[in-house]
């Protein structure tokens, strides 16, 4: 039975998981990114407990068709390395495809965007079922996008379609990582949450934020949320502001995408209800009137690994039986909507899953009727 190799490349944690034809994940870990250390470090060290897995798992890089990886952008994909990632510095020009490809027996590599890699699992397997145009959007460290129009992965010129973290909010605000002040996600990625939050705290606001963090340099999104849930006033207010720049963001999503579906996924998603309810009467505020058809918002069940690993390297696997090397450029292809899978995980005996992201979807239509959040798809015809 063929099986695929799939990594999730993260600023602060770097997954792996090995997944059969029928979809089942048989086995996964993770180690720590230490991103600010450099490439190389963390692709020895994951590696190293990929190999010790496949050990586990009594397995060879000979029982595998290919290797997948999901990373946060701007990749160049023809290289299989990041290419200026903010999440990422000094990772640039180094192949992590290459790397790879030579640590497991010289098997193809393919490494995609995270965020195409979620939203093509959405779109074939998850909330997007059945539906032509699917946009994912990931809050968490900063936010990202992938979008899925009209039954096709979109990817612009390079590679590099929809790093929605990047809209420009506004023309003087703080300035991102990728260099230009006032980008969505320097006001409402789980980062820049966390960043507002310390320096109001530091600025002197009265709050019981600290009481649960300890100090303000250790202050985080969940810190945030133990004194939202106490009624704290500053907190609830950063939080309100968070939900407008969130709400302003996906109204230009909605804006320009036209979607049937907008998945979002991350870690900032844990607040539940008390982000979707009031993000979502933002969204379709911020948005053009005559897109603005309301629609559901369902909770989502965790989703398994299909989410945190190259969903897009195993299509290319299931529909080409190959995936190109670290040379080879970006390949477009259409993909069939609701393509038969299975879903559903297993872990190996003494394994820890990669850690499950809660998904929420957002419908733009009456009529729909979505199931949010999914497990790895079947990836093999």
């Amino acid at each position: 039975m063929r099986k695929v190799l799939a990594f999730d490349l993260g600023g602060t944690k770097f997954a792996f998981g090995v997944v059969n034809q029928d979809g089942t994940v048989l086995g996964s870990g993770r180690v720590e990114t230490f991103a600010e250390k450099g490439p190389q470090q963390a692709c020895e060290r994951v590696a190293e407990a990929a190999h010790q897995l496949l050990a586990e798992l009594k397995l060879k890089p000979v029982d595998f068709v290919a290797i997948g990886v999901a990373s946060p952008g701007p990749l160049d994909i023809a290289r299989g390395c990041v290419d200026g990632s903010p999440n990422l510095p000094g990772w640039t020009g180094f192949s992590i495809t290459e790397y790879l490809s030579n640590s497991f027996g010289g098997l193809p590599a393919r490494i995609d965007n995270d965020c195409n890699a979620a939203a093509l699992g959405e779109y074939r397997f998850g909330a997007g079922k059945g539906k032509k145009n699917v946009v994912y959007i990931t809050v968490s460290t900063g936010i990202g996008g992938g979008a899925v129009i009209d039954g096709r992965l979109m990817r612009g010129s390079n590679g590099n379609a929809a790093e929605l973290g990047h809209i420009p909010l506004t023309m003087d605000g703080p300035r991102c990582g990728c260099g230009n002040p006032g980008c969505w996600e320097v006001y409402a990625s789980g980062t820049a949450i966390a960043r507002r939050t310390r320096e109001a705290l530091a600025a002197g606001r009265p709050s019981s934020i600290v009481k649960f963090a300890g100090s303000i340099d250790q202050v985080t999104t969940h810190h945030l949320f133990q004194a939202m849930a106490e009624g704290d006033a500053l907190a609830n207010e950063i939080w309100a502001e968070s939900i407008n720049y969130l709400g302003r963001g996906l109204g230009a999503v909605i804006n320009t995408f036209n979607p049937d579906v907008i998945v979002v996924g991350g870690g900032v998603t844990a607040a539940g209800d008390a982000l979707f309810v009031p993000m979502r009467a933002k969204a379709f505020a911020y948005a053009f009137q005559r897109l603005n058809q309301v629609g559901a918002l369902l909770r989502a069940a965790p989703g398994g690994m299909a989410q945190q690993v190259d969903a897009h390297a195993a299509e290319e696997v299931r529909s080409r039986r190959t995936v190109p090397g670290p040379r080879e450029g970006p390949s477009d292809h259409r993909i069939p909507s609701g393509a038969a899978g299975a879903p559903g995980s297993s872990l190996g005996p003494g394994r820890v899953s990669a850690p499950r992201d809660r998904y929420w979807s957002l419908s733009l239509r009456t009529s729909s009727n979505i199931s949010a959040g999914t497990s790895l798809p079947r990836i093999f015809g």
